[in-house]
């Protein structure tokens, strides 16, 4: 972050991997009558993910998504018409300070409950970690 304006610096990703903010990203599909459940236990992870070091937490649900002829984001988690197609991301200041927040995920205490019941069918939840390349 600038110090003389508060701002990200644009990235720039080539040479200087260790300044590159990292992103997880998730596609999945939720039943609209579980849309509170799903909400609830994504505003207890945005906590948690933001005190092991996440710089933002994003829960969208889709309101202008169409459903494509051959692709879509509601094809690509198979929603069915009784879900709704949410799209989230997590950022990071780096890939390792992601990699350390996700092992504390898999340990921590406080994640199993959320885990326990997820309202959602996680075999059809798209993810991935992505490098920053162009960032403002």
């Amino acid at each position: 972050m600038s110090e003389r304006t508060g701002l990200l610096r644009p990235c720039s990703c080539t040479t200087r991997e260790e300044h590159c903010h990292y992103v997880d990203g998730f596609l999945l599909a939720v039943p609209k009558d579980r849309l509170d459940d799903y909400k609830q236990i994504a505003e207890a992870a945005a906590g948690l993910f933001m005190e092991w070091g996440a710089t933002s937490y994003m829960e969208a649900v889709a309101d202008d998504v169409p459903y494509g002829e051959l692709t879509s984001f509601p094809r690509a988690v198979m929603a069915k018409d009784d879900e709704v197609v949410i799209f989230s991301y997590i950022t990071y200041p780096s890939k390792a300070v992601r990699d350390a927040a996700q092992k504390k995920m898999m340990e921590n205490e406080r994640m199993k409950p959320m885990m326990e019941d997820m309202p959602f069918d996680g075999k059809r939840m798209i993810f991935g970690g992505f490098k920053a390349i162009v960032e403002r």
